[in-house]
């Protein structure tokens, strides 16, 4: 039986909150001004150049290219490799902390890229607001264990098991004003 493939981008999102998903997908075709906040349109933004492929005119830089792993089932975009460097980045516009589905997602696209045929050597986020590099270590061998284990996690998530949301997570979703789970007012 053949698995859907995961986009990288909700791996984040899932640990933030698993119904978080679902309401994207209701309102992923809706307009982002009913739900997006002041932090997600900055990102969106941001992201303009890279996904426009504007971010640099270097010849051995990969930008907004689409990376798949059959391994892992997982699917999304790179934000900027240097071939050259073996170097893999994902630009945030602003990063107040880094949270552990931030650092599965970085580890996703290089696992993606790994499996592509690229080597990647070192990977970081870049904060755009700062223009501040943080280096992420590559995945130890435990920590591939704990990624496969919460891919798996992901996978067998039942939305049938009653849900129990995380008030203060709530307060710094999107959608936290178009949520039925929560009567939290969102802090944006």
């Amino acid at each position: 039986m053949e698995e859907d493939y995961i986009s990288i981008s909700t791996l984040n999102d899932f640990i933030f909150c698993p119904y978080s998903i679902y309401l994207h997908n209701v309102y992923e075709n809706t307009d982002e001004s009913l739900f997006h906040a002041t932090p997600q349109t900055q990102g969106r933004i941001a992201h303009e150049t890279v996904d426009e492929k504007k971010s640099s005119t270097r010849k051995d830089l990969l930008q907004a290219l689409p990376v798949y792993s059959e391994k892992y089932g997982l699917m999304g975009k790179i934000d900027v490799y240097s071939v050259k460097e073996k170097y893999l980045v994902e630009r945030k516009y602003q990063l107040r902390q880094i949270y552990q589905g931030q650092i599965y997602q970085l580890w996703a696209q290089a696992f993606c890229l790994q499996e592509m045929g690229y080597d990647v050597e070192r990977i970081a986020f870049y904060e755009i607001s700062t223009k501040r590099t943080i280096p992420v270590n590559l995945p130890t061998m435990r920590d591939v264990e704990r990624f496969e284990q919460f891919l798996h996690s992901f996978r067998h998530y039942d939305l049938t098991q009653p849900f129990f949301p995380n008030q203060n997570k709530c307060r710094h979703c999107v959608y936290c004003n178009l949520c039925d789970k929560t009567t939290e007012d969102n802090v944006y």
